[in-house]
C-alpha cells in the first residue's frame, strides 16, 4: 500500500455550515490515517497524510441577490482552509446565473488571496484543534462517518451498495430534507427566503460570442482535413477492444490523442462498449 497510497488524493465539497465542515475535515484526516495503518498495513508515514482538494459549494449559491454568494464563498473556502486542504477553488459569484464573468472570476481569486495573505490562518496546522465544540463535533462526524461504512459493509460493499441505490437514495433524501427547510422558511437562505427586497437590480452576466463557435468548428474542421482518417479509425477500434476486454484505456487513449481522434469520437467509441448510464429513480 505504501507503493501508491501517498499518491492518492479526494476532492471535497466545502459547504456554508462552518464548523461542521471543519469537523468534516479533521474527521476524514483521522480516518484516513487509522485506516492507512491498522487496516491496511501502512508503514510510511507519507501514506497516512490524507491530501484533498476543496471547491466551495456551488449549490449554495442563489440566483437571488447573487453578491451575497461572495460572503458565502469566503465562508466556505475559510472553513475548508481550517480544515487543511490542500487546494482549493472558489466560485464565482454569478455561478447561479451563468458562466463567470471575468470580474466575477477576479473576486473569487482575490477570496483565496486575502484569506492566504491576510489573515494569518496558513501559517497554523488544525488552529481549531483542541476547541471543545470542534472536537466534539469532530467525534460525532468520525463517529457517523463509521456507521455508513458499517452499512455498506452489510450490504456488500460500496459497488453492490451503488447498485442497489443506497448512497444515492441518502443523498436526495438529505437534498428532499434540506428543500424542504428553506420551502417551510425553517433554514434561512438570505435573499431567498428571507431578508428579500422588492426591485432587486440585474447584474451583468457573461456573454458568449457566437463568433467562438464557429472557430472552434473551423478549427475541428482543419485538424480532420489533416489528420490520417485510417489512422484514427485504427485506434479507436483497438480503444474499444480494449474496452470490451478490461485492459487498461491510458495506453489506447493516448494513441488516439495522438492520432488526432478528437474528444466527441472517442466518448462515442466508449459509449459504443459501456453503454450509457441511466440514474435509476431512488424514490
Amino acid at each position: 500500500v505504501d507503493d501508491f497510497a501517498p499518491r492518492l488524493s479526494f476532492f471535497f465539497n466545502a459547504h456554508i455550515d462552518f464548523f461542521e465542515e471543519i469537523a468534516k475535515y479533521r474527521a476524514a484526516r483521522r480516518i484516513w490515517a487509522r485506516e492507512l495503518r491498522d487496516t491496511y498495513g501502512a508503514r510510511d508515514e507519507r501514506s497516512l497524510l490524507m491530501r484533498c482538494h476543496a471547491q466551495t459549494a456551488g449549490v449554495s449559491l442563489t440566483a437571488q441577490q447573487p453578491l451575497n454568494n461572495i460572503t458565502r464563498t469566503s465562508i466556505e473556502a475559510l472553513a475548508a482552509v481550517l480544515g487543511g486542504t490542500q487546494s482549493l477553488h472558489t466560485n464565482s459569484f454569478d455561478e447561479a446565473l451563468a458562466l463567470p464573468t471575468e470580474e466575477a472570476v477576479r473576486v473569487a481569486l482575490r477570496t483565496q488571496q486575502v484569506i492566504a495573505e491576510e489573515t494569518g490562518v496558513v501559517h497554523t496546522a488544525d488552529p481549531l484543534g483542541g476547541s471543545y465544540f470542534v472536537e466534539a463535533l469532530t467525534d460525532r462526524m468520525e463517529e457517523a462517518a463509521y456507521g455508513y461504512f458499517a452499512k455498506i459493509d452489510e450490504l456488500g460493499g460500496m459497488v453492490e451498495a451503488i447498485k442497489q441505490n443506497y448512497p444515492q437514495r441518502e443523498v436526495a433524501d438529505a437534498s428532499f430534507t434540506y428543500q424542504q427547510e428553506v420551502d417551510a422558511g425553517q433554514r434561512i437562505v438570505v435573499g431567498v427566503n428571507g431578508y428579500r427586497e422588492g426591485g432587486e437590480g440585474q447584474i451583468e452576466t457573461l456573454r458568449i460570442d457566437p463568433e467562438l463557435e464557429r472557430k472552434q468548428i473551423g478549427r475541428l474542421q482543419a485538424v480532420r482535413t489533416r489528420r490520417t482518417g485510417a489512422e484514427v479509425e485504427s485506434n479507436l477500434a483497438a480503444l474499444r477492444d480494449a474496452a470490451a476486454n478490461d485492459r487498461n484505456l491510458m495506453y489506447p487513449l493516448i494513441e488516439c490523442a495522438r492520432a488526432h481522434a478528437s474528444e466527441g469520437e472517442i466518448v462515442e467509441s466508449l459509449q459504443q462498449v459501456f453503454g450509457t448510464y441511466t440514474e435509476t429513480p431512488v424514490f
